[in-house]
């Protein structure tokens, strides 16, 4: 009897052991994703609609800014660095050491609290405003009201574009900075003044998003290039990403159901309705 007892112990061992492995074999390799606040969005809408056909594949997305993204990615802790910037633009990152997989263009806007009464500036007076030569929203059309200026911190791509369009070589002077689109959207409209600014995903009725020079900052006029604040939106990998990773990317970059719907739906940009093309120096040309 003991030695029937002490078979099918061992017995029943061997098919939990084996089923474990055959399981940890089977499962797909799970999926990091770090960056971009201003990617999140996007990958995150697009990694749930992924999962509906791919139940068993696990993917978790966190923000932390563009530098975050490449710098973790590069240095192999994630699977994917999100980031609004070129690889080559982000100090202490070897380009040539991982691949760029662009899947959409993003416009970036600057916002007021709505107490401020100012909707159009000029380049020249953001650019003023963010050097501290302006100082009171009367200076540029509004109400007699100190302006609040809000920045980014360094690393976040959302800064970088805003800065190589906006600043050019002009010293930004010094302000309080927020780490995320979404910190810098509840500052703004909770601070009389204040003045940012946020990728168009994040654009909300709780402040107003600045007209410069008279245009509006809707992804129309970014496709032509008339609205002017604008960077591609990479997925950078290593070499040799995973079969999982790289499924993963071929459907957000693919997928009609993603470029034609979801990206307009969260007002981002397909870099198919693109009528221009932008590179890492920011020069602009016909498609």
């Amino acid at each position: 009897m003991k030695k029937n007892n002490l078979l099918w112990a061992f017995v029943a061992m061997f098919f939990i052991l084996t089923g474990c492995s055959s399981n940890t074999k089977d499962a797909p390799k799970s999926i990091q994703i770090v960056g971009s606040s201003a990617m999140q969005p996007i990958v995150e809408m697009g990694a749930h609609q992924y999962q509906k056909k791919h139940p068993e594949q696990k993917i978790t997305v966190q923000g932390g800014g563009s530098g975050t993204g490449l710098s973790q990615v590069q240095s192999g802790a994630v699977d994917v660095g999100n980031s609004d910037i070129f690889a080559s633009q982000q100090k202490g990152i070897d380009a040539k050491k991982i691949v760029d997989h662009q899947l959409a263009v993003i416009g970036v806007a600057p916002i007021v609290n709505k107490d401020a009464g100012v909707k159009n500036v000029t380049m020249e007076q953001l650019q003023k405003i963010y050097a501290g030569e302006y100082t009171n929203w009367r200076e540029v059309g509004g109400k007699d009201m100190e302006i609040v200026v809000i920045d980014r911190a360094h690393g976040s791509g959302t800064r970088a574009i805003f800065d190589d369009e906006v600043m050019s070589d002009t010293k930004k002077m010094k302000a309080q900075e927020q780490d995320s689109n979404g910190s810098v959207q509840h500052m703004v409209s909770e601070t009389p003044g204040a003045l940012s600014y946020v990728s168009f995903p994040y654009l909300k009725d709780t402040f107003v998003a600045l007209k410069i020079d008279g245009v509006t900052p809707t992804p129309k006029n970014v496709t032509t290039n008339k609205w002017k604040l604008w960077g591609y939106e990479h997925m950078y990998t290593s070499k040799n990403a995973s079969k999982e990773t790289n499924a993963f990317i071929k459907y957000l970059l693919k997928s009609d159901q993603v470029q034609e719907k979801l990206l307009s739906r969260l007002d981002y940009i397909s870099i198919r309705d693109m009528e221009v093309t932008k590179d890492k120096d920011g020069l602009v040309s016909p498609k």
